[in-house]
């Protein structure tokens, strides 16, 4: 039987009442996979070109020091979705499930209540209980992932994954009638890794024909902090993790390496070609001079740095995303600004339901992003921020906190519990551990307590490891296996 989850009324007119109709903007959100913050050209990088990207950048606001509050792909779609960190939103006895009262208060779902037409097409991968069906919280909602990531259509042609997310909200677009304001979720599966296809390239990392032979001409740099005495400076525990095993998959060799890295910067290159037929349609339309435009990513990704691939763990590459935001209504003198202040993509529910003009529910955690669009002085930012991954247990579990100078992590399933503090005044790398320097007693122990307390704000410790229901794991004996199979 599906189950019922019902909107709070009080909610519901309190967000009627706040809306003034006719200035509501429509919202379209665009939500990359596995994209590490730097790989935007706007952003600085020397090879991937993203002009649509940069375009809205220079026209908007990017934000370059955002991160994400979990480093994983259905974790962070749920954050982005209910406004709440992990340790709020998920069921303790069934991490990474969320519960069913934090969908009730779904910025899609109160924007829907508010007045919106919704929609969703994309990956989805948020671990829901039984019974809820993300069809029923969205107008329009098509779920399309990977494997494989080139489909095969009615009528025998092909076509990648990121093209036809493009495609379905061109034709929201299309369809959307006058005098309604629209909210559209396109979440691309790109540039995620295939997992199930480790050929080097098309098969790792499968482009689509509109990049076919980008960056050809461009030799890839090996990976900045690839020297293997970084990886071998590491915890056994993490160099027994699913960050090494993976890379295997794509990095052991420089030969793979530069194939299969190429290989991804052409996925995001597809993403920004696909980005720029649906602004056409939104133009074409006469919808883009009310649209505000975001643009992110769901984590960072290695790229080979630390010799790992993946994300999941504390370290800058992991947690760091693109983080766009443009609104076409911001005086020209305000646009083009790049915002530092660390933001989250917890942050993101409840900038969406500003920017509608609808009061946040009382359960979001995070906080409007809109005074920064609109160039507005804001004093009392954030200063640093509770950051965890809950499961992949017992290897990759951790809680920490990031400050505008610190970094705390500790692997709480570890016995004892590890723990890293990196000092990112002199070693913004991360590749020195302080936890266990004299000199930074006194920080560590602040960084301790900042974390506890945040923890505890949210619920506390986790329950004990066999407890917590049927989770991922990311054991050492299973990993080791893994790293062996690939080696073969």
């Amino acid at each position: 039987m599906a189950m019922k989850f019902i909107f709070p009324l009080s909610l519901l007119f309190a967000g009627l009442q706040s809306i003034a109709a006719a200035a509501q903007p429509n919202i379209l959100f665009f939500f990359a996979d596995d994209q590490r913050y730097d790989t935007l050209s706007c952003a600085g990088h020397p090879i991937v070109q993203t002009p649509t990207i940069d375009h809205l950048a220079e026209q908007g606001v990017r934000f370059s020091n955002a991160h994400v509050t979990t480093a994983v792909c259905w974790v962070s779609r749920a954050v982005l979705l209910t406004g709440q960190w992990a340790r709020s939103h998920a069921q303790r006895d069934a991490i990474p499930t969320v519960k069913p009262e934090a969908l009730t208060t779904m910025f899609p779902v109160v924007l829907r209540d508010a007045g919106y037409r919704t929609g969703h097409f994309g990956k989805w991968h948020m671990k829901a209980p039984a019974g809820f069906k993300p069809e029923e919280q969205y107008d329009e909602y098509e779920a399309i992932g990977r494997n494989p990531y080139i489909k095969t259509l009615p009528d025998g042609s092909k076509r990648h994954e990121t093209d036809i997310v493009c495609d379905r909200g061109i034709d929201f677009i299309k369809s959307q009638p006058q005098g309604k304001p629209f909210a559209l979720n396109l979440c691309f599966n790109a540039a995620h890794a295939e997992d199930s296809d480790h050929r080097p390239g098309i098969g790792l990392y499968p482009w689509p024909s509109s990049t076919d032979g980008m960056y050809e001409d461009r030799s890839i740099p090996p990976a900045r902090l690839g020297d293997p005495s970084i990886f071998e400076a590491h915890p056994q525990f993490l160099k027994d993790s699913i960050n090494r095993q993976r890379w295997f998959w794509g990095y052991d060799t420089p030969e793979k390496f530069e194939t299969n890295v190429r290989a991804y910067y052409r996925m995001i290159s597809g993403i920004d070609k696909g980005i720029s037929r649906v602004l056409a349609a939104l133009e074409a339309a006469g919808l883009a001079e009310n649209t505000i435009i975001i643009y992110s990513g769901d984590n960072g990704y290695y790229l080979g740095d630390r010799g790992f691939q993946g994300k999941w763990s504390h370290y800058e590459e992991s947690l760091r995303v693109p983080m766009v935001i443009y609104d076409p209504r911001v005086p020209q003198a305000d646009r083009g600004r790049v915002n530092e202040e660390l933001v989250l993509n917890v942050d993101l529910a409840p900038t969406i339901l500003d920017f509608a003009g609808v009061t946040k529910p009382a359960a979001y955690e995070g906080r409007s992003l809109v005074p920064f669009v609109q160039n507005k002085t804001v004093t009392d930012w954030r200063k640093f921020f509770f950051c965890e991954h809950l499961d992949l247990a017992p290897t990759l579990t951790w809680e920490g906190i990031r400050d505008e100078r610190y970094v705390y992590a500790r692997y709480f399933d570890q016995k004892p519990p590890y723990e890293f503090l990196h000092d990112l005044e002199k070693d913004r790398d991360q590749l020195k551990n302080f936890a266990s320097d004299p000199d930074h007693a006194e920080a560590l122990a602040k960084m301790r307590a900042l974390c506890d307390a945040e923890m505890n704000a949210r619920g506390g410790a986790l329950l004990p490891l066999d407890q917590r229901g049927k989770q991922k794991t990311d054991t050492k004996k299973k990993s080791a296996k893994k790293k062996a199979k690939a080696k073969k």
